[in-house]
Order: C-alpha cells, then sequence, then structure tokens
C-alpha cells in the first residue's frame, strides 16, 4: 500500500513532483494537495486525478508524508497551524522552501519530528531536475528511500550529509539554471553580432548546450577531458576558450557561487530567527 503523501501549496514545484510521481506510477489516490483557494486546486484535480483540500489540518491527519511547498515567508504561520496535528501524526517533513534549517522547521512544527530537508530546481517542472537532499537524525533509512522515490521521477537526487552543504547545492544546482540561461543568452547575442539571424542564434545555442549536457552525462571522460577533445592544438576553440579563461570565467564562477551560498546563509538567520 503506497504511502500518503499530502502536498502543502500547490504551486508549480509541488504539482511538478507529484505529476512525476504520478507519472512513474505512483497511485493519485495516495496524493493530496492543499490550496487556500479551491479554483487552484481544481485544474490540479482534473488534470491528475489526486486529492485536492483547502483544510490544511485534514489533509495532514491522515498523512504518511508531508512536503512542504509554501514561500518561505509564509512558513512560519503555516507550520505553527498544522503543529497540533503533525504532532498527533507524526509523518516525514519533506520541505522544498528555500533558507529555512530543519533545525527551525521542527520547532515551529512541535519539535522531535524526522525532517528531510530539499533543495530542486526549475527544470525538475520538465523532468530534468536536480534535488539535493539533507535528513536529520531522526529520519530512517526507510524514510530516505522514500524521499528519494517521491523526487527521482523528476530528476537528479543527491543526498548530503551536512545540512550546510544544501547552500552548495543552493549555489551549484538551485540556482545553477538561471546560470546557464544567462550563457545562453550571451551565446545568442553573441551570434547575432557574428550575423546570424536570432532565431537562428538562439537555435544553435540552445541545442549545443543540450548537447554538451548529454555527451557530458554519457561520456567516460570528466568535462575538463572533453573540453581538451574539442581544443586543436592552435585552432578556434582554443583561441575561444583562452580568451574565456584570461577573462577569469573560472573566478566569476567561484564569486557567483560564493555569493549566492552566502545569501543562503543570510535568508537562513532572517528567516529563523527568533521574536
Amino acid at each position: 500500500m503506497a504511502s500518503q503523501v499530502t502536498f502543502i501549496g500547490a504551486g508549480n514545484m509541488a504539482s511538478a513532483i507529484f505529476g512525476g510521481m504520478i507519472e512513474a506510477g505512483y497511485p493519485a489516490t495516495a496524493i493530496t494537495a492543499t490550496a487556500r483557494r479551491r479554483e487552484t486546486l481544481e485544474p490540479l484535480e482534473a488534470r491528475y486525478g489526486i486529492n485536492v483540500s483547502t483544510d490544511n489540518d485534514a489533509a495532514v491527519a491522515n498523512a504518511d508524508v508531508v512536503v512542504l511547498s509554501v514561500k518561505p515567508q509564509l512558513m512560519r504561520e503555516v507550520c505553527e497551524r498544522l503543529r497540533d496535528v503533525v504532532q498527533a501524526r507524526r509523518p516525514l517533513i519533506v520541505s522544498v522552501a528555500a533558507g529555512l534549517n530543519a533545525e527551525t522547521l521542527d520547532e515551529w512544527l512541535g519539535g522531535g519530528l524526522a525532517v528531510v530537508r530539499c533543495m530542486p530546481n526549475t527544470p525538475s517542472l520538465v523532468g530534468a531536475g536536480a534535488s539535493g537532499l539533507y535528513a536529520n537524525a531522526r529520519v530512517s533509512e526507510q524514510q530516505r528511500r522514500l524521499a528519494t522515490s517521491l523526487l527521482e521521477p523528476v530528476g537528479l537526487v543527491e543526498w548530503v550529509d551536512n545540512e550546510t552543504l544544501i547552500e552548495a547545492v543552493t549555489a551549484v544546482s538551485g540556482s545553477g539554471p538561471a546560470y546557464f540561461f544567462l550563457i545562453f543568452e550571451a551565446l545568442e547575442e553573441a551570434g547575432k553580432r557574428l550575423g546570424l539571424p536570432a532565431d537562428s542564434a538562439r537555435r544553435l545555442a540552445l541545442q549545443t548546450g543540450f548537447g554538451a549536457a548529454r555527451m557530458a552525462q554519457q561520456s567516460e571522460f570528466e568535462p575538463a577531458q572533453l573540453r581538451r577533445n574539442v581544443m586543436s592544438p592552435g585552432g578556434t576553440t582554443e583561441r575561444a576558450v583562452h580568451c574565456l579563461e584570461d577573462g577569469g570565467l573560472r573566478e566569476l564562477f567561484a564569486e557567483a557561487t560564493e555569493a549566492c551560498a552566502a545569501r543562503a546563509r543570510e535568508m537562513a538567520a532572517e528567516l529563523g530567527k527568533k521574536d
């Protein structure tokens, strides 16, 4: 019998996750999603056949897993209102909210709970996501497997043993899609400056990014070797790559990801501070 999974919040990330679960064979009847307004839920009920509710307490009362997918700024209010029913049921808690650590969530929910923090990314919406997961000490191996099974249908799942590494996950894969979108923008603009029509430049940039990622995933070689394989001595690619290296590309990525991780730490402190 499938575990009962309740999603508190039914936005894009939640619908991507339970949509992926259903596509992978998880029974829709074992999934419940909640939202403040019924009109938000009706299209999801019709499309996926899941249970829906505007009553968070009722939705959690029989849940084995509660996925917290509301905005971080709303999380404290939501958790504190759920405290009694969560303490009575004691489900596995999975949070997909950025900037809130497991201890803070556990405290808001009354304490003593199994909590998994998850940092997914937006490509989860197309089944190509990458999620970093951290489990507190109360999470059993069975619950870890269950959490993995929820996220794997929408992409890669990587567990980290130290919660501080979730900030690194945020910097690399959580925010990472934006870095690649920026690269696609820049490459498209460069192609246009060289005379390519805008639509051709975009298609070439996007397909090249897709092909490079797919090649890197399937190859036995690490990315550095794949790069060297494209760089013929004295050739066009070598000159372009040297230009990027001389321009400080690696240092920029190091600075950008550190800035991202620092902001994640700041958010955790801001959102989790006590009254």
